[in-house]
């Protein structure tokens, strides 16, 4: 079996955040939602759990961080492509995020863009073409 991650986020509007993740093509688990949080699917082995402040606080005794002003973890996606990553980050922008609140990654092998979710928690996405990367290493390496 495949190791699995899952995101705790803190949130501060809960149905506002579930929409927003949906609507970057997250698929909400019903079986672990409830009131205080929402279970986000974005693979088989990728999950985010939305959690209302309250919620969270039940996992640590420590405060929670605003993530509009600070930063403790970057988080990141692949893509498929890099038409991927554009619809990616247009959707989360539609649907009131921040598009690109860091800078582009741009190589011949590679690339990525950014976006913040409604509570500033910060995503990559990014596509990397596999066979261009293994030919710009076995150059860098001769």
């Amino acid at each position: 079996m495949p190791r699995m991650i899952f995101l705790n986020l803190p949130v501060t509007d809960l149905e506002r955040a579930t929409a927003f993740y949906e609507a970057i093509g997250a698929v909400r688990n019903p079986q672990f939602s409830d009131d205080t949080a929402s279970c986000m699917v974005f693979s088989e082995t990728i999950y985010a759990m939305l959690t209302t402040h309250d919620k969270f606080r039940q996992f640590t005794p420590k405060p929670i961080a605003d993530a509009k002003l600070s930063n403790q973890a970057l988080f990141c996606l692949s893509a498929d492509s890099r038409n991927e990553v554009d619809e990616i980050v247009g959707k989360a922008e539609g649907a009131g995020g921040v598009a690109d609140p860091g800078p582009k990654d741009e190589y011949s092998f590679m690339y990525g863009r950014s976006f913040e979710d409604p509570d500033g928690h910060m995503w990559g996405v990014n596509w990397m073409d596999m066979a261009a990367f293994a030919a710009q290493s076995d150059m860098t390496n001769a």
